[in-house]
């Protein structure tokens, strides 16, 4: 208990005096590569060394007995033992690796541990010492994979990394098993990730590295390929390497395809991973002991048809055996590998070509086309020339086999592509349900999400000109450590807690524009959250402005992030928004000056200008742009991207728009859009223009039984998220068409923040009047007829508050009247008033009550102009 307790005790102060820290580091990620490097290196020569000692005792049992007893017995003790223990204590320690390594580094959940990395050894020398033709180099990759992983847990390594280390241990382990510190480099980059990124080829290139100079160092054993002195290449053996490349090519699919189908009906027999491997151990010995006696040590085999010592009808026999027994070897789901098989049987069809070219053309050279067959089957197997080209390269150190093997590889990859396209490894995977997009191979949940889908609207904000005392008051309230500093909308820095620890003995008068944070890292709504992700990294921020264009949009933190992702992998998703909602035609952009937008869908010719005053009122005031929407409907069978339709109406009425904008000096952006809904296409552009507010006509009627408005109008009050204005243009003599009559503008109001949005919007709709005598302003609330003293302090307040922001002389009118709907219209009749501004929240606009709905009552029944004003929507 005192010895588990000391190793309790070291492995807390492991955990507390690790590197994590510095994990993000480029120099520690080099580092931990090295280390897998080594147990890389470790892990294959032990690999390699149970197989030679298992493989010996078998091969001196069957030479002091019946090889029809040992080697289909031993055969399937040894494999059904090996498929035993993988089903049992880690059942993704089966196959040959390779795919399982992939579709880790693609981000699918399939474990890589140090379980994987023993279980995988202890299974590969049970089948490989017990005869199966397989190879022990993939193993090897799997085993790197593995311990790269683990490692990567046990020396906490950024989520950046992780994938990065992985990819090292599988090419350490590659450059370990063959020797090639350079193929296992570019194994990782053409077949694994596809990544070429500066940290993917800097801890790769340090962990295959690794792998097989410590690999050399300990076992010093020469080279797999006899190291031929008679290489040679000549133009005229062109036909003849590029018929062997077709042949390769040619026979690595139908090997390929007889692994899938072998694959495929081995699952139909519904038999258990070690039944099957023992079977397959057993049929494989039986086959064997009927050959002749060099069929029974592989490795003896292998350094033949390598050194091309056979003769050729026992190279062609060797070939065959060697081909069939490999492919339904694999096709179990034995812990082995087809990396070495491959370059065995490329090594045959070499030989057997080039023995046939020299016999008939009189020139050539036999291990030239052995080489340069190794890599064409290779290729034609595994679907990587490059890897191939270089692999065999790097074990013979001769260039003069560059050039065939060029060669052979390009015509291999031609052909087995279009045979059967794609590598054994990727239809693997498929069969087993992971489909891989060879182009953005990674599972990515968040791969197609951009900071908008992350991030949070409604901020939390400090003006510029704060005092110091009341941003120590707020920060306290708040549970956020971190608030952007705007002015008029722009962001202008960051201020966080530790800013305010830093400044907190100065004057509480001091203004948070000296002391923020200035001039922020920022990201765009449309970044890629990979970008976020890096910029977080790399600046160790635990928040980011989203800005679009000057104006603050939103901000991510990194529990926004962790939110997104978990709701992600549990499941929770949003419903699916339509497809294609709208298409757009045609756009104009103007500079991005102000600090907000307002939206203006235009679709009435007679209507458009009067519109555009008001919205050109409000952006003044405001400071704000205008977009110009004009929406084309299309049947919804069909796709808004695919219908050809007329935009000349629409681009002569944008047109006259942008030539008001230009005489009154403001910036204004158009916009044509094809969509199966006019709400929808208004929607989408709101989603991404990021308008503050949506100003849009309304003729007074409903188009609807049953609604409200009309149903456009309905479903944008329920869902545009920004304050929307409904404008109901009265007759020619109205606000705005005649800003030089002295008339009435009648204000009703109940108080609280409805009224507030409403009158909000005075000073710019005042902006209008030219007269010198400015409309008349009757600030109006009805009272029941049962309240004998009403109270007139609501009244009394708002006239105040809006007279501070106006000059112009506001009357209060309170009236008493059991309709409120009726006492508005009867007065705008007997005034004969120009104007109604009404404020009202999304549920008082869509709640039709037994007196029916006032605002839209109110509306249908006068001929003024009636605006309503909504406020935008809280989440």
């Amino acid at each position: 208990m005192g010895l588990f307790a000391r190793y309790q005790n070291l492995r807390q102060w492991f955990k507390s005096q690790h590197f994590g820290r510095s994990a993000t580091d480029s120099r520690y990620a080099l580092l931990v590569a090295c280390l897998i490097g080594i147990l890389s290196a470790l892990a294959a020569i032990i690999l390699k060394l149970g197989i030679g000692w298992l493989g010996g005792w078998r091969v001196h049992l069957v030479a002091n007995s019946s090889p029809f007893l040992v080697l289909p017995l031993g055969g399937f003790l040894l494999g059904y033992s090996a498929g035993w223990i993988v089903e049992h204590f880690s059942p993704a320690a089966a196959g040959g690796g390779i795919p399982q390594v992939k579709a880790a580094l693609a981000k699918y959940p399939l474990p890589l541990s140090w379980r994987v990395a023993v279980v995988k050894m202890i299974g590969a020398i049970l089948i490989l010492g017990g005869g199966l033709t397989l190879g022990r180099r993939a193993p090897t990759v799997h085993i790197g994979a593995a311990l790269a992983a683990q490692l990567s847990v046990w020396l906490p390594t950024s989520p950046d990394h992780r994938r990065q280390m992985i990819a090292a241990g599988a090419a350490a382990g590659l450059a370990a098993g063959f020797t090639t510190p350079i193929a296992g480099v570019l194994f990782v980059i053409e077949e694994l990730m596809r990544d070429v990124s500066s940290m993917t080829l800097e801890t790769a290139i340090v962990a295959s590295f690794t792998g097989a100079v410590v690999s050399m160092m300990l076992q010093n054993t020469p080279s797999i390929i006899t190291e031929y002195a008679n290489i040679s290449f000549s133009a005229q053996e062109i036909p003849i390497y590029c018929l062997l490349g077709v042949l390769a090519g040619l026979l690595g699919a139908l090997f390929n395809q007889g692994i899938l189908f072998c694959s495929q009906m081995q699952r139909r027999w519904r038999l258990s991973l070690a039944w099957r491997i023992g079977l397959v151990s057993c049929l494989s010995g039986t086959v064997v002991a009927f050959l002749p006696d060099f069929f029974r040590d592989n490795t003896g085999l292998r350094e033949f048809l390598l050194a091309g010592e056979l003769s050729w009808q026992n190279t062609a026999l060797a070939f065959v055996v060697y081909f069939f027994l490999t492919m339904i070897s694999y096709s179990s789901g034995a812990p082995g590998g087809l990396l070495a098989p491959a370059l065995v049987l490329g090594s045959c069809l070499g030989f057997l070509v080039g023995g046939i070219e020299t016999k008939i053309m009189g020139f050539g050279s036999e291990p030239s086309y052995a080489l340069a067959g190794m890599g064409a089957f290779f290729t034609g197997v595994v679907r990587v020339p490059v890897t191939a080209i270089v692999i065999v390269f790097e074990l013979h150190h001769n260039f003069n086999v560059v050039l065939p093997l060029m060669l052979t590889c390009a015509v291999s990859y031609i052909t087995a592509e279009s045979i059967l396209p794609g590598s054994l490894y990727q239809h693997l995977l498929s069969a087993s349900g992971i489909i891989l997009n060879e182009e953005t191979p990674a599972n990515d949940v968040l791969a197609h999400l951009s900071a908008i889908d992350v991030m949070q609207s409604q901020v939390e904000i400090l003006p510029a000109d704060l005092p110091l005392g009341e941003v120590v008051k707020i920060m306290s309230r708040s549970h956020h450590r971190g608030f952007p500093v705007v002015e008029q909308g722009r962001l202008l820095g960051i201020f966080t807690q530790s800013d305010l620890d830093k400044w907190r003995s100065k004057n509480s008068q001091t203004v948070l524009r000296e002391i923020m944070t200035p001039n922020p890292i920022t990201v765009a709504p449309q970044a890629a959250l990979s970008d976020v992700l890096f910029l977080l990294n790399r600046y160790q921020l635990s928040r980011l402005p989203v800005t679009d264009g000057q104006k603050l949009v939103g901000i991510i933190t990194r529990t926004d992030i962790i939110r997104v992702e978990a709701d992600q992998l549990g499941g929770v998703c949003q419903l699916p928004q339509p497809t294609t909602p709208s298409y757009v035609v045609y756009q104009t952009r103007s500079p991005a000056v102000g600090i907000g937008r307002i939206l203006l869908p235009i679709a009435n010719p007679d209507t458009a200008t009067a519109l555009f005053k008001i919205a050109a009122a409000v952006a003044r005031e405001r400071n704000y742009e205008i977009d110009c929407l004009y929406v084309i409907t299309v049947p919804r069978l069909s796709s808004p991207a695919e219908v050809r339709v007329d935009t000349r109406e629409g681009r002569k009425l944008l047109h006259r728009l942008e030539r008001l904008a230009r005489q009154q000096n403001i910036s204004v952006h158009t916009q044509i859009s094809v969509a199966q809904d006019i709400a929808e296409g208004i929607l989408a552009t709101i989603r991404e223009r990021h308008s503050n507010l949506l100003i849009m006509g309304w003729t007074g009627e409903r188009s609807t039984t049953g609604a409200i408005f009309g149903f456009l109008v309905d479903t944008l009050i329920a869902q545009a998220p920004c304050e929307t204005i409904l404008v109901k243009l009265g007759t020619k003599d109205c606000f705005p068409n005649d800003p030089n009559r002295e008339r009435i503008w009648l204000i009703p109001t109940a108080g609280g923040p409805n009224a507030q949005r409403a009158l909000a919007l005075l000073p710019s709709l005042l902006s209008l009047s030219e007269s010198s005598d400015h409309p008349k302003l009757w600030l109006c609330k009805i009272y029941s007829p049962t309240e004998l003293l009403p109270d007139l302090s609501i009244l009394e307040v708002l006239q105040a508050s809006l007279q501070k922001a106006i000059a112009q002389p506001i009357v209060p009118l309170p009236i008493r009247s059991a309709s409120p709907a009726e006492a508005v219209i009867n007065l705008v009749e007997s005034e004969d008033c120009s104007l109604v501004l009404l404020g009202a929240s999304r549920e008082s606009l869509l709640n039709q009550l037994l007196n029916g709905n006032i605002p839209s009552t109110i509306a249908r029944a006068v001929n003024c102009t009636v605006i309503l004003v909504r406020g935008e929507l809280s989440d």
